[in-house]
């Protein structure tokens, strides 16, 4: 797959540096003039814009964890848990066409997410029909193995609950988690040796490699948000994937 182009996201904060990537301001036309180019990104980004509902901060961290998890988890249904306005769900099958649909799902669904879904098939029409909402707790979501489940920032143990679905169901999954709780999240035993947080990831990342996943670490730029390690674990029965 030809992944699409972006500049570094330090790149973009050095060229512009009032136009930091981490801002919770939200995007609105007058930032059209920081996306001029043709890549996938500034396209969307525009995209963004005009449907003026999203914080900058979320555009950079969903495209970062979808590009990210888009190399590993190709195929099935994409299934966005504690989707927010779904837009990494979108950005997935932006990205790469290889899934027939996306599901996002959250407790609320913010009435902005259809302007900005509205938005996203005015661009690109092959989204239309592919999307579905659906206002429900995490546990009420049908998963099965072959969908390829993401999660961006779920707050505290919401990512446990997020990573308990995927187990259950043993399909892929890729977080990015934040607000560790240390009353409600496991760490592992580990919490002597490494900070609260560190120690909930790591435990993540050991309970998935027990339950036979493939896992893999990263972290997307500390300028868009301090809460930047990615895991993520393609489940022991999904297809071949790309091992970069």
């Amino acid at each position: 797959m030809n992944e699409p182009t972006l500049p570094q996201t330090e790149e973009v904060a050095q060229a512009a540096p009032s136009f930091w990537p981490g801002s919770r301001s939200r995007l609105n036309e007058h930032d059209l003039k920081h996306f001029p180019g043709d890549s996938l990104f500034e396209r969307i980004a525009r995209a963004v814009c005009r449907a003026n509902c999203l914080p900058r901060k979320e555009l950079y961290e969903s495209w970062e964890v979808a590009r990210r998890a888009r190399r590993r988890l190709r195929g099935g249904r994409v299934v966005d848990l504690a989707c927010g306005h779904g837009l990494t769900a979108q950005l997935m099958l932006l990205i790469d066409d290889s899934s027939p649909s996306a599901l996002a799902v959250d407790r609320r669904i913010p009435l902005s997410a259809s302007r900005l879904h509205e938005e996203l098939v005015r661009t690109w029409p092959r989204l239309d029909g592919r999307v579905r909402f659906q206002e429900a707790r995490l546990q009420e979501a049908t998963l099965e193995a072959s969908d390829r489940i993401v999660s961006v920032h779920a707050c505290g143990a919401l990512t446990d609950r997020v990573l308990d679905a995927a187990l259950a169901a043993r399909a892929s999954v890729a977080v990015l988690p934040c607000c560790h709780d240390k009353k409600r999240s496991d760490l592992g035993g580990l919490g002597g040796w490494l900070d609260e947080a560190m120690a909930i990831d790591a435990t993540r990342a050991l309970r998935l490699r027990a339950a036979g996943y493939a896992v893999h670490t990263q972290q997307i730029p500390d300028s868009i948000t301090p809460k930047n390690r990615l895991l993520l674990g393609v489940g022991p029965d999904a297809g071949a994937t790309d091992t970069r």
